[in-house]
């Protein structure tokens, strides 16, 4: 079965994994049931789709050798459509009906900053949430595992380099909702270090973005650079329609959308756009962590590696970690209990630590390029 088909079945509806969970039970050990909530459908699926396919090669070469104490890993995955409403219901029903022991890679900063009542009440973890919102990690939610680092960081830095290339005309185009506004934030830090103020502040709904009237506002700014913080079709549609007006300034957006999805949504007005990144390129196999993704793509035939499956290979890889640690009793409790331990953890040439005052994860930062041929250039 090709790996796509594999990640297909990851994203099973929950009687049909029910069934698969009994089926395992009936032979032996029960499953260690995982839950997701996520935009399997929407705006953010491309994206979606290829950092669980890199979450999906991990889980299926943990479960290849037996899984975790004679226990396979299943993933439960319901739809959000990355609407906020689905994310909570979801998660609900994956936490009292299915009973999962832990939450893992939702998208989406007011869609995971929602769930924190929930996790609370239930005392489940949530493990690499494909948000970096500064919101979720200070003050530190006791049930959620950042493993990526944070927006802001991804904003400053773009900012720090487009000020060294000598662009000081910089404007903000954001998201009108909780990861807008944390992105912005980081931009005005930026700007207040260098006692410089962006040449334009502007933002679209996140529900239904419309670039008609924005775009040339924009325009007659005469920006050198163009920071776009939002999620994959509606990013692809802003720089569309900011390149359709004549701009040409540099274009920049953030880790959310590194994907090859994304490259091929924008055609040949990909090339040029700057990325963030917040793991190692899928080609700097100095680092283990990159070395073993790609044995486990070539083993199970996933084809081309992008930096979202990057992410998700990363995130499968700490969830397990933790899994194996709370080993032989894997429940909520000691899942939470084996991660809040996790110091100095060799993710492969990146190291992780939590401890109860901080679930910050990763603090790693870059910054790629599109090529014309759609690939991110370090």
């Amino acid at each position: 079965m090709s790996p796509w088909k594999r990640l297909g079945a990851f994203f099973a509806a929950t009687a049909t994994t029910a069934v698969l969970a009994a089926n395992v039970a009936a032979q032996g050990q029960p499953p260690i049931l995982i839950g997701q909530t996520v935009g399997v459908t929407g705006s953010a699926a491309a994206t979606v789709k290829e950092s669980m396919l890199g979450a999906s090669l991990y889980f299926q070469q943990v479960n290849a050798q037996g899984g975790i104490g004679g226990r396979k890993i299943e993933l439960v995955t319901l739809d959000d459509k990355f609407d906020p409403k689905l994310t909570f219901e979801n998660a609900r029903t994956l936490i009292e009906k299915n009973e999962v022991t832990a939450l893992f890679m939702p998208r989406g900063t007011p869609h995971t900053k929602d769930l924190i009542p929930l996790l609370d009440k239930h005392g489940v973890p949530l493990v690499g949430p494909s948000t970096g919102a500064m919101a979720l990690h200070q003050p530190v939610p006791k049930n959620i595992f950042h493993i990526r680092a944070p927006y802001q960081r991804e904003v400053e830095m773009a900012i720090e380099h487009m000020l060294r290339q000598g662009s000081t005309r910089i404007g903000i185009l954001h998201v009108d909702d909780a990861f807008g506004e944390d992105g912005l934030e980081g931009a005005q830090k930026a700007f207040k270090a260098h006692n410089m103020q962006a040449a334009f502040i502007e933002k679209f709904d996140r529900a239904k973005p419309d670039f008609s009237a924005i775009a040339p506002r924009i325009f007659e700014k005469r920006p050198q650079t163009v920071i776009v913080i939002g999620t994959g079709q509606a990013v692809v549609d802003a720089i569309l329609a900011l390149r359709a007006t004549g701009l040409a300034a540099q274009l920049i957006t953030l880790s959310n959308n590194a994907s090859s999805g994304f490259t091929k949504a924008l055609g040949d007005k990909a090339r040029g756009v700057i990325v963030t990144q917040v793991f190692p390129s899928e080609r700097s196999f100095s680092y283990p962590l990159i070395q073993e993704l790609a044995h486990a793509a070539k083993t199970q035939g996933a084809g081309t590696v992008s930096p979202a499956v990057v992410e998700g290979f990363a995130n499968a890889k700490v969830l397990v970690e933790g899994l194996r640690r709370a080993a032989p009793t894997i429940d909520r409790q000691h899942l939470r209990a084996a991660l809040d331990g996790m110091s100095k953890y060799d993710l492969g040439g990146l190291e992780i630590s939590y401890s109860s005052t901080d679930h910050s994860g990763l603090d790693y930062a870059d910054l790629s390029i599109i090529t014309a041929d759609g690939r991110f250039q370090r």
